[in-house]
């Protein structure tokens, strides 16, 4: 059973505790729960679906919810608001085991990470993001679907290692990332 991506987003939240999830953070934070749990059940984790854009995979209705954060550190929750009446309610993540799972080791294993490091991780070479961004060369690279069958496959074979990479907080947004390396790790430069 697929969930809303806006719900299971302020679960992500809610998991990551002390750490400052910012938009593009919490992005790939719910692109990687979503392929944990289609590679290990092969059904989507989120409804909806992810594109390719330059920072990496973005599912737009998360985007829609969370805008508002910019590139500060997000403090509030996504709302649902109810098409008749239009009043806002909480989205309170209803999920099973699996998911919940899912979402806690991948919270776990990447919360800490600076923002620009998940960005490294999600354009692996050979990533489902490197994927449909390659294909796309000749045309419009971003805004393009990255399909559940493309990231259930790519997190089933495709492993990175965040081993190389610097400590947690070392990796800023001015420094270059090396993704020419081939062998499925990367390391920053300089």
């Amino acid at each position: 059973m697929a969930y809303d991506a806006r719900a299971v987003s302020n679960l992500i939240l809610d998991e990551a505790g002390r750490s400052r999830i910012t938009h593009v953070a919490l992005q790939k934070l719910l692109y990687f729960s979503h392929g944990l749990h289609l590679q290990r059940t092969g059904e989507p984790l989120v409804k909806g679906y992810f594109e390719a854009w330059q920072h990496g995979p973005v599912h737009p209705a998360v985007y829609q919810a969370f805008k508002a954060a910019g590139a500060q550190p997000i403090v509030f929750r996504a709302q649902a608001r109810d098409p008749l009446t239009g009043e806002e309610r909480a989205l309170e993540p209803d999920i099973d085991d699996l998911a919940f799972h899912c979402v806690r080791r991948t919270v776990a294993s990447y919360a800490d990470l600076n923002p620009w490091a998940l960005v490294a991780i999600s354009h692996a070479k050979g990533a489902p993001w490197d994927i449909v961004v390659e294909q796309a060369k000749d045309g419009v690279a971003f805004g393009l679907r990255i399909s559940d069958d493309l990231i259930r496959v790519g997190f089933g074979k495709h492993k990175v290692s965040i081993r190389d990479i610097q400590d947690k907080g070392d990796l800023h947004e001015e420094a270059p990332i090396d993704l020419s390396n081939r062998s499925g790790t990367h390391s920053t430069t300089g």
